[in-house]
């Protein structure tokens, strides 16, 4: 065996290879080993495609929200017209053959107002009434041939349930006078509120589903990318359930920052629509916006559930990501 005799040659020869400390020169050649990050996290979150998975779920948690915040608002604007068509009815007096019709709407409105639980009866006027066919005959029309019916307008108590049935049937002794209690209404309008409360669930729901299984692709993909950190924590005794927790704990991240993302643009959104409606009211435009929407004004409980969505998204972040992670390692085992 020879003996390497090179000084400042950078290398030792094969046979004294093993256990040979490195010459000057190849240590000065050598890249420095790049600084160890304390309390760095085993699953790398700051990349590409964690950035791609928080806007995603911003995204869908964006139209949740809005799902949410529209069906909210139907609910309420159904409830403020429920009330206010359930604290009115209407009594029709048709005009008859040689018979009075103002001695018919005063004998209604008598009968009318001596039936508990009845605040007022107001009756129209046959101007008024004229009037109210103008959006479907035109104006500047006479309408003094047609036999156009008389309305009786009643408030109702909020206090007293009225018979009305009783009041129906008294009635009854007035030729032509006809009562509606607006019943029918308010049961079509409750079965349509309904409906879209229903449909706006169901897309929340929906877009749930699509987060999961947006998250579930996403932490296979990051645990195939991972695979050699996973190897490395199996081969230091990390049991499956740690590693689990770890994912999952980023995966929460993710999940929370994307669902306050999309929450709060939603909620912003609601706030300017809000805004908009308000310097409207007074224009024709607005006027129909309020009449069908009310004042575009989803209260509290409804920016609570808005906000509440994002939570749920995040909650589901880490649930569909942990069941991945076990699934994954199963499959991996």
């Amino acid at each position: 065996m020879t003996q390497g005799t090179g000084q400042g040659t950078g290398y030792v020869d094969a046979d004294d290879a093993e256990g040979a400390v490195p010459a000057p020169a190849a240590q000065s050649r050598l890249p420095p080993p790049p600084p160890m990050k304390r309390n760095a996290p085993l699953v790398p979150v700051d990349s590409a495609a964690s950035r791609s998975l928080v806007a995603v779920i911003a995204i869908l948690t964006f139209l949740a929200a809005l799902c949410a915040g529209a069906a909210e608002l139907v609910a309420t604007s159904s409830a403020q017209w429920q009330a206010s068509v359930a604290n009115e009815a209407t009594i029709q007096v048709r005009p008859q053959v040689q018979r009075d019709t103002e001695q018919l709407v005063a004998e209604a409105v008598a009968i009318a107002r001596a039936t508990p639980g009845i605040v007022a009866a107001e009756p129209f006027s046959l101007a008024q009434s004229e009037r109210l066919l103008e959006p479907w005959l035109g104006a500047g029309l006479d309408l003094g041939e047609l036999p156009v019916p008389r309305l009786i307008v009643l408030r109702v108590s909020e206090d007293v349930t009225v018979d009305f049935a009783s009041l129906r049937q008294r009635l009854r002794a007035v030729p032509g006078a006809s009562l509606d209690d607006h019943a029918q209404w308010l049961a079509r309008l409750s079965s349509m509120a309904q409906t879209i409360v229903g449909i706006g669930a169901a897309l929340v729901v929906l877009v749930l589903v699509a987060t999961g299984l947006a998250v579930a692709f996403a932490t296979r993909g990051a645990m195939a990318g991972n695979k050699g950190i996973v190897e490395v924590l199996h081969y230091v005794g990390a049991r499956d359930s740690y590693i689990a927790a770890e994912f999952q704990h980023r995966f929460l991240r993710l999940g929370l920052k994307g669902g306050i993302t999309g929450g709060a643009a939603a909620i912003v959104l609601f706030i300017i629509l809000g805004m908009i409606s308000s310097s409207w009211r007074a224009s024709p435009a607005g006027d129909q916006i309020e009449a069908l929407f009310g004042a575009f004004d989803i209260g509290l409980r409804g920016y609570g559930v808005m906000g509440g969505i994002a939570f749920v998204v995040a909650v589901v972040t880490a649930l569909v990501s942990g069941l991945s992670v076990r699934r994954f390692l199963r499959e991996s085992s």
